[in-house]
């Protein structure tokens, strides 16, 4: 997938990047304030998550349940020190566990995921749409 959309697209895009991805661990890339968490916040919606998705900047995982009892997990790299902290919290039993990971800041762990992951890259436009990419790794 490589498309622009604007926020009021938000919803169709977290469908077509559910039903498009062949892999549960999603690795978000792009710019402070561009989008990631708001996109990640649709995708839990989409999923089926009843809580109100949030940023987990200060905690690192987030852990939230489907209304169909699936688990969905967001993470959030950006102030990890080095990668010996998400290893201390787990991360991989939460990325071997076959539900969804989505992990903003995958370049902060890099060393610790899995190969088979899709990257989700944002890019901000000029005129206030995104661009949204999606690699298949």
């Amino acid at each position: 997938m490589n498309k622009n959309y604007s926020l009021d697209q938000l919803t169709s895009i977290a469908e077509e990047i559910i039903q498009s991805s062949k892999h549960k661990i999603l690795l978000f890339y792009g710019d402070m304030g561009v989008g990631k968490t708001t996109l990640i916040k649709e995708i839990c919606k989409v999923l089926g998550v009843g809580d109100v998705a949030h940023s987990p900047t200060f905690s690192l995982v987030n852990e939230y349940e489907t209304k169909t009892g699936e688990t969905v997990y967001h993470f959030d790299f950006y102030r990890i020190k080095d990668e010996e902290e998400a290893y201390d919290i787990g991360i991989e039993d939460y990325l071997y566990s076959n539900n969804w990971c989505l992990i903003e800041w995958p370049e902060n762990v890099k060393n610790l995921l899995p190969l088979e992951t899709v990257d989700v890259k944002i890019t901000l436009l000029d005129n206030g749409q995104r661009n949204i990419q999606l690699k298949t790794n």
